[in-house]
């Protein structure tokens, strides 16, 4: 019987849980974490603000977005993953936040009333999302009128050259870390596919456009190894 897309993650990052952290830094030579802050140095946080952070894993970002909000705020993390989200609330646990609360859930139907939130987070989730319209659209509508949607994920440099040796690394060589270092080279080779298949800078920038985003702008690192798009709610008129 052939797995469905969604079937498929969920039984990646369930079995690649215990090793999702260590393998995260070194595939991307520990650039995710400077990534993440730089995202987060552009979002300006307002201390007091509710957040979701969609995609949650392992809940780096979660708790990152915890920090920022304070003890005034509130941060969701959700995460259809059980054994990512029980590494995550081991760290939750030993962090001094109390403003966390980590859900199992599903991106395709989150389970929030309409405008629900100030800022909404997706990293390096929706590349592996059935439907990226789906969730887009989701995240739109739990976010406040004027509320921030920021996307953190993989993306396609546009550097001559560059661009071979990106593909060739995911292609070829993350997967073999992931044998060598994981025990999971299926798995491994799973997130080089979901890698190439999603949306160019451009491209992803239209679609948030199209789910009826407002000031859509996007930031590349690293020669756009990964990019961060930045979209707002409408606000009410």
């Amino acid at each position: 019987m052939i797995e469905t897309k969604e079937e498929k993650v969920h039984n990646v990052f369930e079995k690649i849980s215990p090793s999702y952290d260590r393998m995260n830094s070194l595939i991307s030579f520990h650039l995710h974490a400077k990534w993440r802050q730089t995202t987060m140095d552009f979002m300006r946080v307002k201390a007091g603000s509710s957040a979701l952070d969609v995609c949650c894993g392992t809940a780096d970002w979660t708790l990152a977005m915890a920090e920022a909000v304070g003890v005034e705020g509130s941060v969701i993390g959700l995460d259809f993953s059980e054994n990512m989200l029980a590494v995550g609330q081991e760290k939750v646990v030993a962090s001094p936040h109390s403003n966390i609360t980590l859900m199992h859930g599903n991106a395709m139907e989150l389970p929030f009333a309409d405008n629900s939130f100030d800022y909404v987070t997706i990293g390096f989730g929706l590349r592996n999302v059935p439907d990226y319209m789906t969730v887009l659209r989701e995240m739109y509508r739990v976010l406040k009128p004027g509320g921030l949607l920021t996307c953190l994920d993989t993306s396609t440099p546009t550097i001559p050259g560059y661009n071979q040796l990106f593909f060739f690394y995911f292609r070829h060589m993350m997967p073999l870390m992931g044998k060598l270092f994981a025990k999971s080279y299926e798995e491994y080779a799973w997130l080089e596919e979901s890698t190439r298949s999603f949306p160019g800078m451009k491209k992803l920038a239209d679609m948030f456009q199209d789910a009826g985003f407002d000031h859509v702008r996007y930031v590349p690192h690293s020669g756009g190894a990964s990019a961060t798009h930045f979209g707002y709610k409408k606000k009410e008129q």
